[in-house]
């Protein structure tokens, strides 16, 4: 652990960081190299996660073919009357393109590089504009499918399928907490609607024009939910879909967005698949010393409270999530945090979505919250200026993570 902070501080890749890590617990703890060897490999021999890279490439073709363009232009058509108008489109498309993407960064890249220019042309500060993009793009990775509800799955070992249908209500509440906080804080910035009333008759037109990106989502999770076919086979169906409507109906895609969506989900993929093995291998050394068990035992000794314990948790995640991947806290951290969370009577899926949401925060929150970089080469303002921004988005987010804590019926209402 001291090693994997040291080359976390040196700034080497997430997924290099671990691996060399391993190699110190190996050489350190007299662990056999065939037995690490063969926990990479089945790590990534795992039916499930082969949704993965059908889900980053279902993404990446809805993201080139333009469906961000159609999903914004129907908020528009909802919200866009609103107090701070843009603002509130902004949080809407982003939680429709997260039912695409199942991404944070790549909703931050889609809905902000659209929506961050236009608020500075309404005249909307640039930073309240990044800010929101920026916070709304962690709902990307909330609304099912989602790439960490994924990867924690099959490290906790239960249904993906479940983690879906139960991410559904979180996903929406936390961007309605956004869009609230977005309400309020336009008000006081005295940011306008866009000057009209709701036109019920643009409606129809717009729904029109993104159907086709508004069914994937209900396909994914009714084939999911209806037993038709499993994640992994869903996220084959969600390619195929992208493809079909993207290349064959709405004629978007060239053989140069193909090989670019190609490229890109391979990299993704790599990166991702590299940081899953590596942080498997970490947890399987964990479990070589005993420390999902010492864990247990410290936390309890600290309290026999389940909400203090589970408090104690939810600040060490957010501290984490400060400084580190939030895959390769997901893959570290489950193994050593689900044995006490079981211990105290909460539901997997239930600490699931909580660790997710917990877990995404990591996003907008220096030194290394991805969404925060991707809005700032957007908008051209620097990483302090939009930090202070984030603040009260932050503190939203913390206010709707404590209602999912307390309200388990929130995460487990529809399984």
């Amino acid at each position: 652990m001291v090693s994997l902070f040291i080359f976390l501080l040196l700034s080497l890749p997430i997924g290099v960081a671990i691996g060399l890590s391993v190699l110190i617990g190996i050489w350190t703890g007299n662990i056999s190299y065939a037995f690490i060897i063969q926990k990479l490999f089945t790590s990534l021999d795992n039916f499930p996660i082969l949704a993965v890279p059908f889900f980053i490439m279902a993404g990446e073709i809805m993201m080139k073919g333009g469906m961000a363009q159609r999903l914004l232009d129907l908020s528009r058509c909802l919200v866009g009357h609103i107090t701070g108008g843009l603002a509130q489109v902004t949080v809407l498309t982003s939680m429709f393109f997260g039912a695409l993407s199942g991404s944070a960064p790549a909703t931050t890249a889609a809905v902000g590089g659209i929506m961050i220019p236009s608020m500075k042309k309404e005249g909307y500060d640039l930073p309240f504009a990044t800010s929101v993009s920026t916070a709304a793009g962690c709902v990307g990775v909330m609304i099912p499918p989602s790439v960490p509800l994924i990867i924690y799955g099959t490290t906790a070992g239960v249904s993906v399928g479940s983690l879906f249908i139960a991410g559904i209500i979180p996903g929406i509440f936390v961007g309605l907490v956004l869009m609230l906080t977005s309400y309020i804080l336009a008000k006081r910035k005295g940011y306008t609607g866009a000057g009209q009333c709701f036109d019920i008759k643009k409606l129809p037109q717009a729904l029109l024009k993104s159907i086709h990106a508004l069914l994937v989502p209900v396909i994914i999770l009714g084939g999911i939910y209806g037993g038709i076919f499993t994640p992994t086979e869903a996220g084959a169906v969600a390619v195929v879909y992208a493809l079909f409507m993207e290349g064959l109906i709405v004629r978007s895609l060239s053989l140069k967005i193909c090989w670019d969506i190609l490229r890109k989900t391979a990299l993704t993929t790599a990166s991702i698949f590299l940081v899953v093995a590596t942080a498997t291998a970490l947890g399987q050394i964990f479990l070589f010393h005993n420390v999902p068990d010492l864990m247990v035992e410290f936390l309890i000794g600290i309290s026999e409270n389940k909400y203090v314990v589970i408090l104690i948790i939810i600040v060490f995640l957010l501290v984490m999530g400060t400084f580190m991947d939030a895959l390769a806290n997901i893959l570290i951290l489950t193994p050593l945090l689900l044995p006490v969370v079981k211990h105290f009577g909460m539901d997997p899926i239930h600490f699931g979505i909580v660790m997710i949401v917990t877990i995404s925060m990591g996003f907008i929150t220096p030194p290394v919250g991805v969404n925060l970089f991707v809005g700032c080469g957007i908008s051209k303002i620097s990483i302090e200026r939009l930090s202070f921004a984030m603040l009260p988005f932050l503190i939203a987010m913390l206010i709707a993570l404590l209602f999912l804590i307390f309200i388990p019926y929130l995460s487990l209402a529809l399984l």
